[in-house]
This record gives structure tokens, sequence and C-alpha cells, in this order.
């Protein structure tokens, strides 16, 4: 079985020592490297145990066989356009289970229109994670509130809506919200 667990480290701008340290029990940043490489077998404890450190689903962290992948042609950095220096890939995003969507329908803010944004469905307990992050929010009446999370005072969410002039909304004990994790855009 190949692993994702290094394209999904790096992806989330973590090291060995952090995912090691984020998990319960607490490891060492060799052995996340050993499983990592496949230099140690990934038993579905460790599997599940690098997920939550990871705050990913455990799916996301294995490669199917049948999983498209594209391969990565160049790298772009400051330095402009540059090959590899060995293969590397791309896989297929893997949709979560209590995931959805936004669909952008006019430009506002850093989206534009034709962005599809997917959303990662959070619980109150989570909320306090997605501080400064860009959140969907239920409201009465099938409406929902679409901004960045700016702050949470006991069962009260702070949500800067987008667009200039915009100006602060407070809402009380919310089900749940949607974590914006992954924008698609067409160029």
């Amino acid at each position: 079985m190949i692993n994702r667990i290094r394209d999904v480290r790096k992806a989330k701008g973590l090291t060995l020592e952090d995912v090691a340290n984020r998990c319960v029990p607490v490891t060492t940043a060799q052995t996340i490297g050993r499983l990592e490489t496949g230099m140690r077998t990934l038993s579905l404890n460790w599997l599940n145990r690098i997920a939550n450190a990871l705050d990913v689903d455990s799916a996301e962290l294995l490669a199917l066989p049948d999983q498209d992948e594209l391969p990565i042609a160049a790298i772009l950095d400051h330095k402009g356009a540059h090959a590899l220096k060995k293969p590397q890939s791309l896989s297929q995003p893997t949709i979560e289970t209590a995931m959805v969507a936004l669909r952008v329908k006019s430009s506002l803010g850093d989206y534009r229109a034709g962005d599809d944004v997917w959303l990662s469905r959070r619980t109150p307990d989570q909320f306090s994670a997605a501080l400064n992050r860009d959140i969907l929010v239920p409201r009465p009446a099938g409406r929902f509130l679409f901004g960045r999370l700016i702050g949470r005072e006991g069962d009260m969410i702070q949500i800067l809506p987008l667009g200039s002039g915009a100006r602060q909304q407070i809402v009380k004990d919310p089900e749940w919200i949607g974590v914006a994790v992954r924008l698609v855009r067409a160029l």
C-alpha cells in the first residue's frame, strides 16, 4: 500500500517533528519518517493516529492503485519555472464525508466568478481551529453567511464578510461551519 503522508504533511507546511508531536500519544520524527517512506509498516492504528495529527480523514493518506495521478512537470518559485530533482505527482483530492461546496457566482474578495470552494464541515468544538480562515455559516430560513472567522467568545462567533466596507457579523451558536480548504478555479 502506497501512502500519501508526506504529500499531505508538506501541503499543510508541517515537519516530521510537528506531526510526531501532534500524535496521541506523542511519537518521534524518525518513526513518522519511516512510516512515510514505507520502511515501517503502516498499520490501521498508525494511519488513524497520523490522520488525526494532520486533521484529515485517514482515506486522504492512502494512494489507491486505481487513483488517477497527474505528473508534475515543473516547479514554479521566485526564480521562475524549473525541473524537478525527482519525479513527483499530484493525487486527485479526496472528498471528506461531511464536505460541502460553495459556488461563486460573482467575484467578491479573493474569489472570482466561476470558482468552487470546497468546505470541510466543523462542529462547535472545532471552531477555534478555524480562526482567520474563510468559513460558511448556516443561518435560519436557509440563509448563509460567508466570510473570515475573526473571533469566538463562548457560543458567539464573529465573522467579517468579504468585500470592502463590510461590517462584522455575530452569529450565536451555529450548528456547524464549513471551513474553506480547497479552491477550484478554471483559468
